[in-house]
């Protein structure tokens, strides 16, 4: 194991769950539709401890591929959490205006409690 990236409880100790992100990169071809799953998704969000961290705004790439037409970030508490929230019904029956709206790329990673 290595001891860089993953420290050892003590016996009887256990770290608290790390935060997990979800992150979207979207590109919108329909944003009627579009806006419409916008304003389903935070209910669902919130169901399982979510919070946006970043909501569209200005993209700016400083290096890598053009920037997307929306950028999302959304915190969980943990990983499990986030993946609950994307595999949820209260999900998926907002991802259906979603679909035929937008394509991305859409990814949980599990963060840093340092």
């Amino acid at each position: 194991m290595d001891t860089f990236f993953w420290r050892e409880a003590a016996p009887g100790f256990h770290y608290p769950p790390m935060p997990a992100y979800i992150i979207a990169r979207v590109q919108v071809r329909d944003w009627e539709r579009y806006r419409e799953y916008t304003k389903r998704t935070p209910a669902a969000i919130e169901k399982f401890g979510g919070r946006f961290i970043v909501r569209g705004g200005e993209t700016i790439t400083l290096e890598g591929p053009t920037e997307p037409d929306r950028l999302v970030i959304i915190e969980f508490p943990s990983l499990d959490e986030a993946k609950a929230f994307y595999h949820s019904e209260e999900y998926s029956e907002a991802k259906k205006f979603r679909e035929g709206a937008a394509t991305g790329q859409f990814l949980a990673v599990e963060g840093w409690s340092g």
